[in-house]
């Protein structure tokens, strides 16, 4: 029996979820799988993906054939590498001490390499929020500015016709006396 590791979708529309599953080749995309070792979410930034390492490893060792994305997935979290690693064991290349040794400075270098990213990300959307709060002060700082402007136009309107009632009252009583 042919065995393939691969993606099956779960999730609502447009807002795919994916369980990496070991199934048999002829078996639909959806359907009867053997094993689920992980599950892929595409959705957070940078993707999340829960995978049983060991289990995985395994199922590569016994000749299960992964999908490409599935393969991708693999040898991001590092079973690739490691199985790249123990076939060199096995033909006496170095010794497992040493495969073991060379697959910890990949994996903290990959982990530092993600961490980097992360950070970067982060110190990003900072930026994008500290310069979008400036955008927003600058913003209601000329709204100030247009309603102070309007407030001042009002009590000078406002001024300017008490003056003019003012005016013809204190007109009105010289008019009297002048007669």
């Amino acid at each position: 029996m042919a065995t393939k590791i691969r993606l099956q979708r779960h999730g609502r529309k447009s807002y795919a979820f994916y369980q990496i599953v070991v199934a048999d080749s002829r078996a639909p995309r959806d359907g009867r799988f053997i094993e689920r070792i992980g599950s892929y979410n595409p959705n957070t930034n940078p993707a999340t993906v829960d995978l049983n390492f060991e289990r995985a490893l395994y199922w590569l060792q016994v000749g299960a054939q992964p999908t490409d994305t599935t393969r991708n997935i693999l040898s991001r979290e590092g079973v690739c590498m490691k199985k790249h690693l123990l076939e060199g064991v096995k033909k006496g290349a170095f010794d497992e001490a040493a495969a073991e040794e060379k697959f910890q400075a990949w994996l903290k270098n990959k982990q530092s390499s993600i961490q980097a990213v992360k950070d970067k990300d982060s110190e990003a959307a900072r930026a994008e929020a500290k310069a979008r709060l400036e955008a927003e002060k600058e913003a209601n700082k000329a709204k100030a500015e247009v309603v102070a402007k309007k407030k001042a136009e009002l009590a000078a309107a406002a001024a300017a016709a008490q003056a003019e009632e003012a005016a013809p009252a204190e007109e009105a009583p010289a008019a009297e006396s002048a007669e």
